[in-house]
């Protein structure tokens, strides 16, 4: 749906355009604010609201609303970065560009006004365009009237200068961390800094830099937001340094040089992430503007490292564009003149460098102090060097590198001055015209200074050597410079005790004898006998200064070693065979070295096994230490997470106490201020009370007061009210009293003329009602028989209606009656029967409940009786089985004595089975052990002769085959019967001796339960009775070794 035709951006620049041409600037600025801010406007076409755009950047800056530019600039951007960028640079731009359209027309404009006074820099005496209305600049617009050239330009070009640098900021707030719009961003960036440097404006510059280094921080930390800027990119980091770098060069000009250093750090930190080496021009002008913040802040040491470094980035340079191996647009532009001046200044800086340090520090304490190391480290690597530079190191370098030819003569003759020749008594006549020459020109004029410090510390160092002691005058005629930088004998006292103090020099004062004496105590030297005491100094001790004769204290120390060198000349002179015995312990060694240098071999590489596990065990150590330091240190961090959200907690906590104490406060003193009024409005004197001071029961009690008073006020008042109207009442009485008879006849004579008036007037009504009576009762009189006669024939009728509704409600009386009657004896009849069915079934419950009991106990009895049938049973069984392995043993033992009998060929007749009275004993004589019974060893399967006994009756004809008879007339001893044989009579044997009961007489049917047939009273299992076979005498025709039952046919 599109929007309404009020809200389209070509309607909304109409609008504005017409309040504009009527004079409401204000309101068409309002319209269009209001246009941009809206949601609406984020589906309207770019090109359509670019000209809205344009046309509220120029009503902002006409009417300098910089808040309102600033909200709907930022709306813009966030409508148009992802569509069209360019809108936002042509909107950005035109903003900047009016805004220093009008700073110039101010400009002019002040001119015009102050056009006889000499035109200087606008609002220098301005210092700070957020806050220029001072109380110094408010006191002077008060009593001075006259109109100088910087009060007119605080007055017209100051504000357009305050809006100017709010555009900047703005901008650059609007631009920032978006990759998109990076190019305008810098871009703006270096207009700010021109606009800083061109109206000499410290202050912002400083605001600037910070804005600028809180947006790379926040790049760093919000690199994952959508086109956000990427400092791993080559030209995004270039863009950076080149900003970076115009940063510093304004630093320079301006002379702000902590926000110098600040830029460098910037730069150094920018250069960290470069992935690709910064052009040799940019560091150069890094190298130079370091060797500015160096020299201002008096660093006199890194300030020599910096020019060290800024002259090899030139003699590289030259190489480099002479080799052709980089374009000359990338490398500074150097001549020899250039080169000479460097190495000049190289070596200058290097020999001005103190030997003793002019720092109030603590002599040799100074190398514990962290700070100091700190900071020495961080000027090392903004230096990109890897040791910390030093003055004799600087010194080496350049003489290596051949400064000394290069430098200009008189830079090469102090450096033999100060470095190689030893002339104490002329050092300073010989320096004097090198320093006239040095001061003269202005760019080394401020190394004099310095210079000096050196020139007297080697003056000091060479009459260390020379004197033991020297007067102080003489001392002071040898400490002569030239005129413009001549040193005071305080100055020189002040050097030689900060010298004693840092432990470079070891002289004795006495101004009572006016005597300068160097200490000569052999245990006096503070450098012998504190090597680090020398901490102030910026040169080792070892060369510092060329030397005739060594010092009493360094006699001491090397006498030792002085006579063991005597003594080894004078044995090799006196004594040959020393030397021979030398010789021959030399050679003896160089013997001993060879024989073991195999097995010492062996041992390094053991050795160096063993060091490699070690290490590698230290390595697993630190790596399992710094796991756990890890792990701490994320503990930690989660504890002071935990606790800085619970101390955030408790602010948040004892800010909203606070705000409620606050909030209740302030309602407090709006009640004691309306209580306060009330009370000013009842007269009370309130000027006198604080109200911070009031509570509640103050309050109340002024009230009180007041109320107690006014009512003391009132009563005064009421009493001597009442007392004078007393008075007034007896002197009126008293007066009364006189005229009481005179008023009293004239009242008597009036009222009989009243009540005479009266009674006349009431007489002459009655006779008008008694009239008027009468003739309404003749004019009624003629209906009285009409109105009786209606209502007699009203009155029966109404008596036959009535009595005809009470017969029929007598009737419908009775009929309800004899209903609820029959209803009644229907109830009474239903309860009746309830409570009788009720009755009954308690009573059946009653005995249902009995009954079961009686039927829980009898089967209960039931199962005490079966459970003991069946222990009966079991153990009936047990003994069963026990009789029934003996048996089986038997037949074994029986079939083992046939086999082994037809194995000895002798036909023998089966042995006969004894009885079961016969094999008891047997079984008492065994132990009543009970046997497994075994597997049958015979093949036949019936209990006809075997093939042996048919051979032999074939041949004699006999007929071997039994007859049927025989057969059922052997009953079958056990084994098992299919089921469809336990009735039919296959096995009537089996079948008599079971008494099978019907299917349907089991226990759940109420029949007797199952009991087995071997268990059953009366009956014995065929299993348990003796064989026929087993007493059959061999002359029955049973010839044949013995075969079980079941295998029997």
């Amino acid at each position: 749906m599109p929007p309404p035709p009020h809200i389209k951006p070509e309607n909304v620049l109409k609008r504005a355009q017409e309040l504009i041409g009527v004079g409401q600037s204000p309101a068409a600025l309002a319209v269009l604010h209001e246009h941009v801010t809206s949601k609406r406007s984020r589906n309207s076409p770019i090109a359509s609201l670019e000209p809205v755009m344009l046309l509220f950047v120029e009503l902002s800056v006409d009417l300098k609303k910089g808040k309102s530019a600033k909200d709907g600039l930022y709306h813009y951007k966030n409508i148009a970065q992802n569509t069209n960028v360019g809108t936002i640079e042509l909107v950005l731009k035109k903003f900047i560009d009016l805004a220093e359209q009008k700073v110039t027309n101010a400009q002019a404009k002040a001119e015009e006004i102050q056009s006889s006074l000499e035109s200087t820099t606008a609002t220098t005496n301005v210092e700070d365009l957020e806050a220029i209305e001072t109380p110094e600049t408010i006191l002077l617009a008060t009593v001075s009237g006259e109109q100088s050239k910087d009060r007119t330009d605080r007055a017209i070009v100051t504000p357009w200068l305050k809006f100017l640098w709010e555009t900047y900021r703005t901008v650059l707030e609007i631009l920032k961390n978006n990759a998109r719009l990076e190019i305008l961003y810098q871009t703006t960036a270096l207009q700010a800094f021109q606009f800083c440097l061109k109206y000499t404006r410290k202050t912002e510059f400083r605001r600037l830099c910070e804005l600028l280094r809180n947006h790379v921080q926040n790049a760093a930390k919000y690199s994952s937001q959508m086109h956000a800027i990427n400092l791993n990119d080559p030209d995004t980091l270039q863009r950076h340094l080149d900003t970076r770098f115009q940063q510093l060069n304004v630093a320079v000009e301006l002379e702000l040089w902590q926000e110098a250093f600040r830029s460098v750090e910037d730069i150094y930190y920018l250069l960290n992430l470069s992935k690709r080496p910064a052009k040799n021009i940019m560091m150069a002008n890094y190298f130079e503007k370091l060797t500015k913040i160096f020299l201002v802040s008096e660093n006199f040491l890194f300030h020599a490292a910096s020019w060290s470094r800024y002259y090899n980035l030139l003699r590289v340079s030259m190489n480099a564009v002479a080799s052709g191996q980089s374009p000359k647009k990338d490398n500074p532009s150097v001549t020899d003149v250039d080169m000479i001046n460097a190495a000049s200044f190289v070596l200058l800086s290097a020999l001005s460098i103190p030997v003793i340090s002019t720092s109030r520090s603590r002599g040799a304490l100074i190398d514990v102090d962290e700070v100091r190391k700190n900071k020495n480290s961080r000027l090392t690597n903004l230096l990109s060097m890897n040791t910390a530079p030093t003055r004799l190191g600087l010194l080496k370098d350049a003489l290596n590198k051949g400064l000394l030819k290069r430098a200009r003569p008189e830079i090469r003759d102090l450096y033999n001055i100060l470095e190689v020749d030893f002339h104490p008594l002329s050092i300073c006549k010989k320096i004097s015209p090198i320093l006239t020459q040095i001061g003269a020109d202005p760019e080394m004029k401020t190394y004099v200074v310095p210079l000096q410090q050196v020139i007297l510390t080697r003056l000091f160092q060479q009459l260390s050597q020379v004197y033991e002691s020297v007067e102080l005058s003489f001392v002071y005629s040898l400490a002569q410079f030239p005129e413009p930088f001549q040193v005071s004998t305080s100055m020189i006292e002040k050097f030689i005790m900060n010298g004693c103090k840092k432990g470079d020099l070891s002289i004795r004062l006495d101004h009572v004898s006016g005597i300068l004496t160097f200490d000569s105590d052999v245990f006096s030297s503070a450098k012998a006998l504190h090597p680090g005491s020398a901490a102030g100094s910026a040169e080792s001790e070892v060369g510092s200064v060329q030397r005739l004769q060594n010092t009493p204290a360094e006699i001491a120390r090397s006498q030792l070693s002085r006579l063991a060198k005597t003594l080894h000349v004078t044995c090799v002179y006196v004594d040959p065979s020393y030397n021979a015995t030398r010789v021959a312990a030399k050679q003896e060694a160089f013997a001993r070295a060879q024989q073991g240098a195999g097995k010492e071999h062996e041992e390094a590489l053991a050795r160096r096994a063993v060091i490699e596990k070690k290490k590698e065990a230290a390595s697993d150590a630190l790596q399992k230490k710094q796991k756990e330091e890890e792990l701490m240190r994320a503990i930690r961090a989660q504890q002071a997470s935990e606790a800085e959200r619970a101390r955030l907690a408790e602010e948040q906590k004892k800010r909203e106490l606070k705000r409620i104490q606050e909030e209740q406060k302030r309602i407090r003193q709006l009640e004691n201020e309306k209580a306060l009024k009330e009370l000013e409005k009842g007269g009370v004197d309130v000027k006198s009370i604080q109200v911070d001071d009031l509570d509640v029961d103050t309050i109340r009690g002024i009230k009180l007061q007041q109320l107690a008073k006014n009512r003391a006020e009132l009563d005064d008042r009421i009493k001597a009210t009442a007392k004078r109207i007393d008075h007034l009442e007896r002197a009126f009485r008293r007066e009364e009293i006189k005229h009481l008879p005179d008023d009293y006849e004239k009242q008597r004579v009036q009222d009989l003329e009243a009540h005479e008036t009266q009674k006349a007037d009431t007489m002459k009504e009655a006779q008008r009602k008694h009239k008027e009576g009468l003739a309404l009762k003749h004019r009624l009189g003629r209906l009285v028989s009409e109105y009786d006669q209606y209502k007699s024939d009203l009155t029966s009728r109404r008596h036959e209606e009535f009595e005809k509704r009470r017969r029929t409600a007598e009737r419908e009386f009775e009929n309800q009656k004899r209903e609820r009657i029959r209803k009644v004896q229907e109830d009474r009849k239903k309860d009746r029967l309830k409570r009788e069915e009720e009755e009954r079934q308690k009573i059946e419950e009653e005995q249902r409940l009995a009954r079961e009991a009686e039927e829980k106990a009898a089967k209960e009895e039931e199962q005490r009786r079966k459970l003991a049938e069946r222990r009966a049973q079991m153990e009936e069984e047990r003994s069963r089985l026990d009789e029934k392995a003996r048996l089986q043993a038997e037949r074994e033992r029986e079939a083992e004595e046939r086999r082994a009998a037809r194995k000895a060929g002798v036909d023998k007749e089966p042995l006969a089975r004894p009885s079961a009275p016969e094999r008891a004993p047997e079984r008492a004589e065994a132990g009543g052990e009970r046997t497994a019974p075994r597997l049958q060893l015979s093949s036949r399967t019936g209990g006809g002769p075997s093939w042996r006994d048919r051979e032999k009756a074939r041949g004699t004809g006999e007929d071997m085959e039994r007859t049927p008879s025989q057969d059922t007339q052997m009953p079958r001893k056990s084994g098992y019967v299919p089921p469809h044989q336990r009735r039919d009579g296959a096995n009537p044997v089996r079948d008599t001796q079971r008494d099978t009961p019907p299917r349907d007489a089991s226990p759940a049917n109420g029949g007797p339960k199952y009991v087995p047939s071997h268990l059953r009273d009366g009956r014995s299992s065929s299993r348990d009775a003796p064989s026929p076979t087993a007493t059959q005498s061999p002359q029955e025709g049973t010839k044949g070794r013995w075969v079980p039952p079941h295998k029997r046919t």
